[in-house]
């Protein structure tokens, strides 16, 4: 490989070249023959000044380039080393079109040649990266960043990624190279000339396919790994019951060992209630290690007893950790194989079948080609083909709804049953012993009229506090405009030339096009469907703002079916009916015209199946939406259901949705599933109200049914690690104006991030005074050096907002919802907790208060059977977020008064670890912190 590249990175006073933005650094970093053979790095003199956002993010100032070269004066040196050369950038068309316009400022042509973008490189080659941030690639491809956002290191550390995605290419097969290359024609690289250099090379090496592929259907895919399948048998392994016995197991895998009580006591909690066949309600507190203390009796159960056990969580990163870290501890530490599998949603799985008539296809937007060629590579290397392996754009999902597994009536995949990924998963699950699954998942199974999962009379539930909240939409529905609208623009009208239009061409061809109602009825009945659809969501979401408060400042207004319904009774019924009428002429006029075809005269030809198939889907969708009309507003004022209808008043197009659960999931529960089985363990870390398991017990359907319960301490010594405090001198929240609360609370943590020096993470619970709060602060400029990130401001997903603010010293973390639980920053990241609000439900949960109202209805006391619990486990979720190894230190301040004032405040306090709660002014807040800390 002769070719030469120059890898460029620049940092520039803004974002925009045509506004007058401009290079202050360049590098370059030549590579020729897979070596980095040249460097050039120069400051450059800009014609204004650096904006201080920018001195703060590259650490460039006035001063440093107050010397240093204009571009001009360079121009003619870079110019040079491009000449003949690929031009690659992290991000290429941003550093090009700066290139482009410096070009012609000083006179000269610019750059023509070909282009290389390692972000879209890296997409292709890494398709289960978690990131394509270049110092997130470098971090985990372990190359040395140390200087992010200067040029000359970014050029570097660039290049340097540029020759480990060279080293991929080089795996794979000529095959892949070759379909690789007949896609990339859409993308922003010139990747097809790329990928010509590298399939000469590979065909003249005469490289044969590596042992760990094969090629199926023109396509090369990783073997599967052959795990032996056959029954479970029983095994002479006896369980630890002494302390010294289970330190034996353990001191196995951990060095230095740590002895922990309360993973004793739970293993022994989970071991009884599986040989005595009862339930289990077990709370073990954090650090207590509760995937090994139920992982490690299970298995020993499973192997004396010859018996399957399930295992479910709520969320995919503990399903990542027990396969890929825990379970790997306990083959270590059993003298015997074990056999675990995950499985999980059909949709999960890609379909083979599917994705290989897709390749046909050339009539691809950008994310469709780059998700192809993502996918492609991705084939070489998964053995589980689960899409939670790949880091797919919005409009690759998209993608992959074409192609995951399910149900097909015209697509053939006879052939590739053994290789489906779908049926080897359960192949495999039918052979475990542990098999690790979601609460959807386990649902699913439970309702469905045939058997998901292999049958199981044991069960651990893990994050357990979940599975309500997992249940109760699962069996409800949801129903919102933008899907409803997707599928219907799928199917499209004949001048649009989508499914509707390719559906007719098809009928021709086979000739049976006379069996059915002329195309011209067709295209009639679509454009009612587009309308009543319009008409139906524009009406709701009218009639949502028209009946909401007028001086609301909420972005996302919720309201009952029901009140709506009582409102705008006659208005609602007649559009409901409209539309779900044309949904059943449209349901009837599908399903006529793919039983012609399927019944026609000729075969049908294997470039029109996935037509069929995509059709025949949609066919389901739409009845799917008829049975969602009927289930939302056809229910009585007294129904056992809470539905409502959510509008965002910020989007530009209607973004409306209307959701439906039934008020209480615990009857189901408990008759579909825990008096099936023989013993269900239940396990999280926040199940007890002020001490007590009887409002989790009711919640699940577990009342009246042989269960046992537990709480299990955290090892952690709170009264030495935490200091909590509660501010004497803050309104209380119910007696003045939101405005006064929010200024007095941005004044308090103003003050207390400036002697906590950040490491701070603030839990609301509501977006919109998260919102407040955060431009109060930032207005103010008192923390103008410090880096703050707002949930729904900063961008970005949880984890990704959690990464950054461990990435710097002085740093404020806002977050609501999601951020309650699940977020885990360890050691001197985070120092300061502040709840700024008992996490009650709010006025307008149409959940809460729908049950609320029937509690209410049925003589019940729904503030204190409901409300409060509810409340108590979330502050539990929180509180829980600060202290996460027995050396974090730090400060919990509650800034709800209520929790000291209120009656119901000692519910709280005596339901978290015991740490005294101090009332302080802020004086004093800020003397035991600076002690403290």
């Amino acid at each position: 490989m002769s070719n030469k590249y120059v890898v460029v990175d620049l940092e520039t006073t803004g974002n925009s070249p045509k506004k007058g933005d401009q290079i202050i650094q360049l590098a370059a970093v030549v590579i020729e023959n897979g070596q980095i053979t040249e460097q050039y790095a120069s400051l450059v003199q800009p014609s204004h000044s650096i904006p201080p956002f920018i001195e703060e993010l590259t650490g460039l100032t006035d001063e440093m380039v107050a010397t240093a070269p204009k571009f001009s004066e360079i121009a003619k040196k870079v110019e040079q080393m491009l000449e003949g050369a690929y031009f690659v950038a992290h991000n290429v068309l941003f550093d090009l079109s700066f290139l482009q316009e410096e070009f012609k400022m000083a006179g000269l042509a610019g750059f023509y040649g070909p282009i290389i973008d390692t972000v879209e490189l890296a997409r292709i080659f890494l398709p289960s990266e978690d990131s394509y941030k270049l110092s997130d690639l470098s971090l985990n491809l372990g190359l040395s960043h140390v200087r992010p956002h200067q040029a000359d290191s970014d050029a570097y550390v660039t290049a340097e990624l540029l020759l480990i995605l060279e080293q991929k290419m080089k795996s794979l097969p000529l095959l892949t190279l070759k379909q690789l290359k007949d896609i990339s024609f859409g993308l922003k690289s010139d990747l097809d000339l790329y990928l010509d250099d590298w399939i000469q090379w590979k065909e003249e090496s005469h490289q044969s396919l590596p042992s760990n592929l094969e090629i199926d259907h023109g396509i090369a895919l990783r073997k599967s790994q052959n795990k032996q399948e056959g029954k479970l048998n029983k095994s002479g392994i006896l369980y630890p019951y002494t302390k010294e016995e289970k330190e034996a197991y353990l001191q196995k895998v951990f060095k230095p060992f740590e002895s922990r009580e309360g993973q004793y006591q739970m293993m022994d909690a989970v071991y009884k209630a599986f040989i005595s066949e009862q339930h289990s309600l077990i709370e073990a507190g954090t650090g207590v290690g509760k995937s090994l203390a139920y992982l490690l009796p299970s298995i020993i159960f499973s192997l004396q007893e010859n018996e399957r056990i399930v295992i479910s969580t709520f969320t995919t990163q503990l399903q990542d950790q027990l396969l890929q870290k825990d379970l790997p501890l306990l083959t270590q530490m059993i003298p015997m194989p074990i056999k675990a599998s995950i499985l999980k949603g059909r949709n999960h799985y890609i379909s083979l079948a599917k994705f290989i008539h897709t390749l046909r296809s050339h009539d691809d937007n950008y994310d469709t080609c780059l998700t192809k060629m993502q996918i492609l590579v991705w084939l070489t290397e998964t053995t589980t083909g689960d899409v939670d392996e790949l880091n797919l754009s919005s409009g690759g999902q998209l993608y992959w709804n074409q192609i995951k597994n399910n149900r097909m009536l015209f697509i053939n995949d006879k052939d590739f049953r053994e290789k489906d990924f779908y049926n080897r998963a359960k192949k495999q699950a039918e052979s475990a012993q542990l098999i690790i699954t979601n609460h959807s998942m386990l649902l699913s199974d439970t309702i469905s009229d045939y058997d998901i999962l292999p049958s199981y009379q044991y069960a651990i539930i893990d994050e357990a506090h979940h599975f309500v909240k997992a249940a109760s939409p699962y069996f409800g529905r949801m129903l919102d405009f933008m899907t409803v609208r997707l599928t219907i623009n799928k199917l499209g009208l004949f001048e649009q030339k989508e499914w509707i239009f390719q559906l007719e061409q098809l009928l021709e061809e086979v000739g049976v096009s006379n069996e059915v109602i002329h195309s011209f009825e067709v295209n009639e009945m679509m454009e009612s469907l587009h309308t009543e659809m319009d008409e139906l969501f524009y009406l709701i979401s009218k009639l949502v703002q028209k009946s909401s408060p007028k001086k609301s400042k909420l972005v996302r207004v919720k309201m009952n079916v029901q009140n709506l319904i009582a409102k705008y009774g006659r208005q609602m019924d007649i559009q409901v009916e409209r539309f779900s009428s044309i949904l059943k002429e449209v349901i009837q006029m599908l399903t006529a015209r793919l039983h012609a075809i399927q019944n026609g005269p000729s075969p049908i030809a294997e470039k029109s199946q996935p037509l069929l198939e995509d059709v025949a889907s949609a066919v389901r969708e739409l009845e799917g939406y008829v049975n969602s009309l009927d289930f939302f507003f056809k229910n009585s004022q007294d129904s056992p259901l809470a539905s409502w209808v959510e509008v965002d008043l910020r989007a530009i197009q209607n973004v409306t949705s209307i959701y439906a659960e039934p008020l209480d999931v615990s009857e189901r529960l408990s008759q579909s599933f825990f008096t099936k089985k023989k013993s269900v363990v239940l396990a999280s870390a926040t199940m007890t109200v002020n001490q007590s398991f009887q409002y989790m017990e009711k919640e699940l359907g577990l009342e009246g049914l042989p269960c046992t319960s537990q709480q299990i301490p955290s090892p952690f010594q709170y009264e030495r690690q935490v200091k909590m405090i509660i501010p004497k001198d803050l309104p209380d929240i119910k007696a003045v104006k939101m405005e006064e609360y929010i200024a007095s609370i941005a004044e308090q943590i103003i003050s207390v991030a400036e002697v906590t020096k950040g490491r701070m993470l603030i839990l609301f619970t509501s977006f919109e005074m998260l919102k407040e709060t955060y431009q109060l602060i930032k207005e103010s400029d008192f923390l103008s050096e410090y880096a703050i990130f707002a949930q729904g401001i900063s961008g970005g997903s949880r984890s990704r907002l959690t990464r950054n603010f461990q990435k710097f010293d002085k740093a404020i973390l806002l977050g609501a919802s999601s951020f309650w639980e699940g977020v885990d920053i360890p050691g001197e990241d985070l120092s300061c907790l502040i709840i700024v609000r008992l996490p009650f439900a709010p006025p307008d949960d149409p959940v809460a208060s729908a049950k609320a109202a029937k509690m209410k209805r049925d003589g019940g006391n729904p503030f204190k059977e409901l409300a409060i619990p509810e409340a108590v486990i979330r502050f539990k979720q929180g509180f829980g977020r600060l202290i996460r190894s027995n050396t974090d230190r730090g400060v919990v301040i509650v800034f709800d008064r209520r929790i000291k004032t209120a009656s119901y405040g000692k519910a709280f306090l005596q339901s978290i670890p015991s740490v005294e709660a101090k009332e302080c002014d802020l004086n004093e807040t800020i003397h035991i912190i600076e002690e403290w800390l």
